[in-house]
């Protein structure tokens, strides 16, 4: 079982091979786009774990961008008790479906 965390706009995530996860809207690429994902924190492949020092220079995740969807509503609620005040409020967060294609190495020599 190979996979790997990823930093995706400031989150993280654990990518594995063949995969799908739902990530916040990446909004500089179009729909079947292949990216290239390098701020790989920890890479795990064959029973050898490879950590970095924040980021692992020489490894990144190849993924493509399958479709673009709204999640459910988030609902923010304010109320003061004994005031009268309330204020009801909400709205539906963005994500991008990927799927990771693979994981490259690049040689250091």
């Amino acid at each position: 079982m190979t996979y790997a965390i990823v930093n995706i706009q400031g989150k993280q995530f654990k990518l594995f091979e063949n995969k799908y996860v739902y990530v916040p809207h990446i909004t500089s690429v179009n729909l079947g786009d292949t990216i290239l994902l390098t701020q790989v924190f920890m890479f795990f492949n064959k029973g050898i774990l490879f950590l970095g020092n924040p980021f692992l220079e020489n490894i990144s995740v190849q993924v493509e961008i399958l479709q673009h969807i709204k999640g459910k509503k988030i609902v923010i609620f304010k109320k003061k008790r004994r005031k009268g005040y309330q204020v009801r409020n909400g709205f539906r967060p963005i994500y991008s479906k990927i799927k990771v294609i693979s994981f490259k190495e690049k040689n250091s020599n």
